[in-house]
Parts: C-alpha cells; sequence; structure tokens
C-alpha cells in the first residue's frame, strides 16, 4: 500500500530533494485533481522486480519472446525523455503532473532520469522512464501505443540493469502486469536494507 508521509522540505520541491528521497526509500507524486501539487510517499510492502536471484527469475512470456526476438521495436535510451514522460501523464487519472514532469525533466538533464524508448517505422510506440543512483534503478511509469511496446522496454531495460551490475530494481508497487515479470513485494524494512546495498556498491576500474 502507498502512505503519505510528511517531510520537512519547505517551498518549492528541488531535483535534489527528489535524489534524496529515492535514497530514503520514498518519492513524489502529484496529489489528485492538482496541476502542481505533490505529496510524499512510501510503499510498504514494497514491489521489486529481482535481480539475478535463482529462487525468482525474471520472467517473459511466449509472445512477447516472439516480439523482441524478431525485432519489431527497435529500442533506445534517452532520445526523447521528454515526450516518454508526458505520453505516461496522458493516461486518467494520473500522478503525473506539470511538477512531477518538470522535476523528473531536469532530473534527466542532470543524468539521473532515464527513458528506453520503443520505435515502430521511426516512430514512438511506447516507453518507460525512472531514476537510477548507484546501483539501484527505481521504475517510474510507462506507455505503450502498440502491442508490447512498453514490455519490450521492459525486457530491455532488465538486461541492461543486469550488464551493468545493478542491485535493486524497484518498481514501488505490483501490477498485474508486473507479476508477469516476476515481481515481488518485500516488507518495507527489508527493503531498505537491499536499498543500503545498491546504494553503497562500488565498482573498481
Amino acid at each position: 500500500m502507498f502512505y503519505r508521509i510528511n517531510t520537512d522540505i519547505e517551498g518549492e520541491i528541488k531535483p535534489e530533494h527528489v535524489l534524496y528521497g529515492y535514497t530514503s526509500g520514498i518519492f513524489p507524486m502529484g496529489i489528485d485533481n492538482s496541476d502542481t501539487e505533490v505529496e510524499w510517499i512510501y510503499a510498504n510492502p514494497r514491489g521489486i522486480i529481482p535481480i539475478n536471484n535463482p529462487r525468482n527469475k525474471f520472467k517473459i512470456s511466449r509472445s512477447l519472446k516472439r516480439t523482441v526476438s524478431k525485432n519489431i521495436y527497435k529500442v533506445k535510451i534517452n532520445t526523447c525523455f521528454e515526450e516518454v514522460i508526458k505520453q505516461c501523464s496522458l493516461r486518467k487519472p494520473t500522478w503525473i503532473n506539470s511538477t512531477i514532469i518538470s522535476l523528473y525533466t531536469k532530473l534527466h538533464k542532470m543524468g539521473f532520469a532515464h527513458s528506453f524508448e520503443a520505435y515502430s517505422e521511426g516512430k514512438l510506440a511506447g516507453g518507460l522512464y525512472g531514476v537510477s543512483v548507484k546501483k539501484a534503478f527505481f521504475g517510474e511509469s510507462m506507455f505503450t501505443l502498440k502491442t508490447d511496446a512498453s514490455k519490450t522496454c521492459v525486457v530491455y531495460l532488465y538486461d541492461f540493469l543486469i550488464e551493468n551490475n545493478f542491485k535493486l530494481f524497484d518498481i514501488q508497487m505490483i501490477t498485474p502486469l508486473f507479476k508477469t515479470f516476476g515481481a515481488i513485494e518485500i516488507p518495507f524494512e527489508e527493503y531498505t536494507e537491499e536499498l543500503k546495498k545498491a546504494l553503497s556498491y562500488y565498482t573498481f576500474t
């Protein structure tokens, strides 16, 4: 479940506040029926997709495997972040208001927010966006205009996280779609331990 919490943040919310929120286990959401107001949320239990976990494997349906193997969509990263988040905001009701769009667009320009986009015949067909901090990726929202377009982005994102040694794939809460990928729920206390590990993980080159 989502729980609203009070914070010490006063005045305008800045991208730095959002990053601090993620590292503390909370995240912002636009308030219903407001184009500018934002509230802070934490989820308990927390939804995650386990990474490289032999007991909880990432799952791909047969039909989606066919879509991916046939290269029906060309997947790109960070080519049209603003378009992706705006498409995600079109779903009604939505928590992605103008303040959220502005904050995450700034985070994108700072190198923290990222989008995965699926293209079909040169046109955007679906996508997703989220935030990465060290070895943690926090998925935010997704949209699709064509069958399996956003699902294909999830597959590419998961492969990207594996290839880059990420330790946490946070989806906040489980939806029927993410259940099909093998998402699980863990208590918030366990989540904070996994978050600490991902944020303290360093690679040496």
